[in-house]
């Protein structure tokens, strides 16, 4: 069977609708043709100017050929494209004919086709390219896969017009990269646009045009742009911007009103023109030239963009429809599925701020140190509560709610605990955290600060090891929020709904966030919730790939010391939590022999043991008999890798472990050369991992001695490495400030020992490990999760990460409380 390798990124049938009438052949222009310059100093250009037939427009030899060795495979042409092509050329028909019952049939099938061809093409896949660093060609074709649709949901979701040229003189001319976009705020030498870039689709003044033939185009505009084109910011993005999800649009709403003069014609073209690649076809020469023919500046043309008046009411509004299970869905014109929670919303005049001032952001800092001065597009959110706003809350809310305010102690929470409380403190968590939020949003973004994400185990008796002690030693720490969001499981398995199976769990989540509120207070810490509770498509989407990267590496986590302690002490809890009666029985049952008083004795024991352990419920009736009683018993290490890999990213984080298991997976994701990881500073990671290290337990005294300044020469030079390593990407590796760093180290960090030893005895000894790689850390798996999530601004790779490591193995035989 013959291969495929010349692929033509533009389909024959789509380039045959813009023929000139009994044509069958194009006038082709190169925009850039090849200039060659000779020896003698002068040059020339290639020739530029075509007459030619389909087959010699719009193709790259082996666009799409994937190899392996010596093997060629043309199954993504074939495959893959040739079906979308087949039912795109039905749709494209269906969009330019009347039949409103054809347009509903093939309308999921045009916005699909759509969204491959804005890809397919070359400039498509060079923007592809920048996203994904070190991409060969086989994952570039896999990922182009990977990300289909991505675009679907927010066209479907704006105004639909087709304007016509019928009646012009002048028709459409086709591109080799149809599918394009226009901001009136971003002309082509703006920074959005440079290279391969594109304004996103999600900014509110963008607009999508794809001429259907040379007598249609369709233009999709985004709602808050057509209801108020000069109040609506243009480089701002539109309401709930989210690119994959579930939503309820009208397929029969078009505009078609409008017949276009040559002029405006010439302004479409113009458009068309100025965002191609390289090539572009009409079906007479002077067409080719609309830029004759055009006077107005980029911005002004927009008014022959807009959408037609007559016909915007039949896009948006709020939308119900009853389900055969009788629930009613809820849409409003955005796609959301709540009502915004205006306790969570706040305005802020920024003018009126002083340097010395609270920050808007909500972060706790100086505004002066904090988003003063900093672009727009690195600060969080200023219009919502941000993570540590939030966080905050949900600990006043436990803290009111278990009587900790009204003098109560631990002891007395566990034993007066009611399923009413448990309910009350997940309802605020999840009324706190909506379903729809944008975490995104409220995170911070690459800044240049050298911020830490802890991954490992999240429970109150690992964080306190070592977690809390890196506060002293990095200037801020994520940490994944303990609590189960109520709307991210189904009622059987929800807190809300079942809050007695959850006493335990309630506990140990409740403690850890109680112990972390000074530092959540200071802005050292941030309990970030799971993102994708809020984004079921992320979900879905790292749930599989981490299954894909499992499957190839046959790598299978064995629980290491930490997880099996913690494992057993879970088992031990749930065991003495059974009512006395099934104690008893099961004693008897394996010591048949023991006598009555040892049998009691057993049992006094087993409740110093439960009264000891402060994150056992004491409620001898907690555990009811049967299938509906027992307690659901979590371990859990968050993030996982990807996610772990996508937030450090996506906020310019490194990230710090003491998991054995997420250390093997973050050494596996170091940058590569020909099969080996090079250093970056091999002298300073050698030096840091000879070091002998201490972790404070108590986050009270962390904070004390964070506000007093303790350790801030640490810290500093913590921000110092990060900083070296940002920088190393672009300028390699220096051996002298590699060297200098190392040496500065072991004089900080002999120091910063000293002063920690003094600070009490509730201290951890462990020893630290250290990465720098060249190219840093990354997995294309995160690449795509970052580019489908619809975030904008991230890091190209994780710039290093630190292990860290108890010194004393024994101590998971014990209790460590």
């Amino acid at each position: 069977m013959s291969k495929t390798r010349d692929n033509h990124y533009v389909a024959q049938w789509y380039q045959q609708g813009f023929f000139d009438e009994s044509r069958s052949s194009f006038h082709y222009l190169d925009l850039h043709p090849q200039v060659t310059n000779l020896p003698n100093g002068k040059s020339f250009t290639a020739k530029h100017k075509f007459i030619s037939p389909t087959s010699r427009c719009f193709y790259v030899t082996d666009l799409y050929t994937t190899f392996f060795g010596e093997e060629i495979n043309d199954e993504i042409e074939r495959q893959l494209f040739g079906p979308i092509d087949d039912w795109g050329s039905m749709a494209v028909r269906a969009f330019i004919g009347d039949d409103v019952d054809e347009r509903h049939r093939h309308f999921q099938q045009f916005f699909e086709y759509m969204d491959a061809q804005k890809f397919r093409t070359p400039k498509g896949l060079d923007w592809l390219k920048k996203h994904y660093p070190r991409l060969a060609q086989n994952d570039l074709m896999r990922e182009m896969q990977g990300i289909q649709r991505m675009n679907c949901t927010l066209w479907s979701e704006g105004i639909r017009e087709i304007v016509s040229a019928e009646n012009s003189d002048v028709k459409f001319i086709v591109t080799d990269h149809p599918v394009t976009v226009y901001n009136y705020a971003a002309a082509p030498d703006h920074e959005l646009c440079r290279d391969t870039n594109e304004p996103d689709i999600a900014l509110k003044a963008t607009q999508t045009l794809f001429p259907l033939s040379k007598d249609f185009c369709l233009i999709l505009t985004n709602l808050e742009y057509a209801d108020d084109p000069e109040g609506a910011s243009p480089l701002e993005k539109r309401t709930f911007a989210r690119n994959f999800r579930t939503s309820m649009v009208r397929t029969d709403s078009f505009i078609r009103s409008r017949n276009l003069a040559a002029a405006d014609v010439n302004r479409i073209n113009f458009v068309l023109k100025s965002r191609a690649h390289r090539y572009i076809a009409a079906g007479r020469e002077e067409w080719l030239y609309p830029e004759n023919f055009v006077n107005e500046s980029w911005s002004d043309l927009r008014s022959v963009l807009l959408p037609s008046s007559d016909g915007q009411w039949r896009f948006g509004g709020e939308m119900y429809a009853r389900m055969e299970t009788g629930e009613v869905y809820y849409q409003d014109q955005y796609g959301r599925t709540e009502k915004p929670r205006d306790f969570l919303k706040k305005s802020i005049d920024e003018k009126s701020l002083k340097p010395n001032d609270t920050c808007g952001c909500g972060s706790g800092k100086k505004y002066k140190k904090c988003c003063q001065g900093k672009a727009p597009h690195l600060r969080p959110s200023w219009a919502e509560l941000s993570i540590r706003e939030r966080n905050l809350a949900l600990g006043r809310g436990i803290v009111n709610i278990l009587g900790l305010d009204k003098g109560k102690e631990w002891g007395d929470v566990r034993r007066d605990l009611t399923d009413d409380q448990i309910v009350r403190v997940y309802s605020l968590y999840e009324a706190l955290w909506p379903h729809e939020t944008d975490l995104l949003r409220l995170l911070p973004k690459p800044d240049g600060t050298a911020r830490a994400l802890y991954t490992g185990l999240i429970d109150p008796r690992m964080i306190p090891e070592f977690a809390i002690g890196t506060c002293l030693y990095f200037d801020e720490v994520f940490i994944e929020n303990p609590f189960l969001h109520p709307g991210s499981v189904k009622k059987e398995f929800s807190p809300v709904h079942h809050p007695a199976k959850f006493r335990q769990e309630f506990l140990k989540s409740a403690f850890l966030l109680i112990c972390l509120l000074p530092l959540i207070e200071d802005g050292i810490v941030n309990l970030v919730p799971d993102p994708c509770n809020f984004n079921y498509h992320l979900r879905d989407q790292m749930m599989s790939l981490a299954r894909e990267r499992v499957d190839r590496t046959g790598a299978v986590p064995e629980p290491d010391a930490r997880t099996k302690w913690l494992m057993a002490e879970g088992f031990k809890r749930n065991m003495l939590a059974m009512p006395e009666s099934i104690r008893r029985s099961e004693l008897k049952k394996v010591f048949p022999k023991l006598d009555q008083a040892k049998i009691e004795g057993l049992l006094a024991y087993q409740v110093h043991l439960r009264d000891n352990d402060p994150f056992a419920s004491i409620d001898d009736g907690a555990v009811k008999p049967g299938e509906e009683g027992g307690f659901y018993q979590g371990i859990k290490m968050a993030p996982n890798f990807e996610m772990s890999l996508y937030l450090a990213r996506a906020t310019g984080a490194f990230i710090f472990t003491d998991s054995s298991y997420r250390w093997r997976e973050l050494l596996a994701s170091q940058t590569r050369n020909l099969g080996v990881a090079l250093s970056n500073a091999s002298v300073l990671c050698a030096t840091i991992e000879r070091a002998a290290q201490h972790f404070l337990w108590d986050s009270t005294a962390v904070a004390s001695m964070r506000r007093s300044g303790t350790l801030s020469d640490y810290r500093e030079l913590i921000s110092d490495v990060y900083c070296y390593a940002l920088s190393a990407e672009k300028r390699g590796k220096r051996g002298k400030l590699d060297a200098q760093l190392g040496a500065r180290y072991a004089t900080v960090n002999k120091a910063s020992q000293k002063a920690i030893r003094k600070a009490g005895p509730r201290l951890t000894p462990a020893r630290m490990k250290c990465i720098i790689p060249s190219g840093g850390l990354n997995h294309n798996n995160v690449s795509r999760m970052l580019l489908t999530s619809g975030a904008e601004h991230y890091l190209d790779s994780v710039p290093m990460a630190f292990f860290i490591e108890a010194t004393n193995p024994s101590a998971y035989q014990q209790d460590l409380l």
